[in-house]
């Protein structure tokens, strides 16, 4: 149960920083009056990749707790691997959403 709790907190910290991604990259430059809003779009990708980073090393660390390679404690299924997919693929969503005008 810990290993599962360790990969839950890498999780957790990579929506955050999908969170604050949406917010410098795409909240923050509407915020401002005049200037430039490219820093915010590169440093909100940025926190972006971070986040989708996390998920990835989350996941990679949850199945080496699992187990050596080919002898994992806790196979995973489908729906794991759906899951561990989808928060990299939800990220690159974010990314697009802050880099399309």
């Amino acid at each position: 149960m810990a290993g599962e709790r360790t990969e839950l907190a890498w999780w957790r910290t990579g929506l955050a920083a999908l969170a604050v991604a949406v917010g410098i990259g795409r909240l923050a430059p509407e915020l401002q009056e005049s200037g430039a809003t490219w820093p915010y779009v590169v440093v909100g990708i940025g926190f972006a990749l971070y986040g989708i980073a996390l998920f990835t090393q989350g996941t990679i660390r949850g199945r080496e707790e699992a187990g050596p390679l080919g002898e994992e404690k806790h196979p995973m299924g489908w729906r794991t691997a759906a899951l561990a997919a989808a928060g990299p693929l939800l990220g690159l969503a974010v990314v697009g959403l802050i880099a399309l005008p």
